[in-house]
């Protein structure tokens, strides 16, 4: 059985569990710490976990809303941490204080295994040193994260085909962004080739990973200003032809509900 659970998603803070159970055991990673430990820690003792639980940690790059207290969680769990070379410079996590054997390296389509889960990291077009997005397997099943990009390069596409389940960006609205308040730099980096998706964007990248066994779709990163959950609604179910309910949305404060698959 594999599931996963946003436990917050947003520009103050991203992370994903995912879990994997087999033999009466789970394998659980973590996907990003931008929340704050004593945070981070709370969302986990409400399904009944701890920071020890969690058997390792994926960074996909270095903003702060991913990778903020990944040093914290790794200091207190003592528990290995994945991220690309270019994303240890930008963080400069060899100079975490941790244990050598905590920081580990994770290159495009190098299969890392923690347990019974297999991750699979991808490069994505995003402004930050060398981000990586993943895909993960229990050997049955497969689920696709992908939560910071500018665009749908043809090798994201490739990565998240035949998914079982899907954590996508969907961060703005176009009208929204344009007619904000944000500086314009700041328009033309969220909205540029190495930013974030708009609500358009991911369904037209969803028209290209839609396939028989896609059951469950979890909309991600939406922007506090320039989004709402049914400018989301509107713009994905059309493609998937699905129902308003039957999408998720991950919220900020408490991220959604356990995802199954079995």
């Amino acid at each position: 059985m594999l599931r996963f659970k946003s436990l917050g998603s947003g520009s103050a803070g991203n992370a994903t569990l995912v879990e994997a159970q087999s033999n009466g055991s789970a394998s659980r990673v973590l996907i990003d710490c931008g929340l704050s430990i004593s945070e981070l820690s709370a969302r986990l003792a409400e399904l009944s976990l701890s920071l020890t639980d969690i058997d390792a940690m994926f960074v996909t790059h270095e903003h702060s809303d991913h990778v903020g207290n990944a040093r914290q969680f790794a200091l207190k769990s003592n528990r290995p941490v994945w991220m690309s070379q270019g994303t240890q410079l930008a963080t400069q996590a060899l100079s975490w204080g941790l244990e050598t054997s905590q920081i580990q390296t994770a290159k495009d389509h190098e299969v890392i295994e923690i347990g019974s889960l297999k991750i699979t990291p991808f490069t994505v077009p995003h402004d930050a040193r060398e981000p990586l997005q993943v895909t993960l397997t229990d050997g049955t099943f497969k689920l696709g994260l992908v939560t910071d990009l500018g665009h749908a390069s043809a090798h994201v596409v490739q990565a998240l085909q035949d998914c079982h389940a899907l954590v996508l960006e969907s961060n703005h609205d176009s009208d929204m962004l344009r007619m904000s308040k944000y500086p314009s730099f700041l328009k033309s980096r969220i909205s540029g080739p190495l930013g974030h998706l708009s609500n358009i964007e991911s369904a037209n990248l969803l028209k290209n990973l839609l396939n028989p066994n896609l059951r469950h779709v979890v909309a991600a990163h939406l922007s506090e200003r320039n989004n709402t959950p049914q400018l989301v609604i509107d713009a994905l179910c059309p493609v998937l032809g699905w129902e308003p309910n039957e999408l998720i949305i991950a919220h900020a404060e408490h991220g959604c509900p356990w995802v199954t698959l079995e």
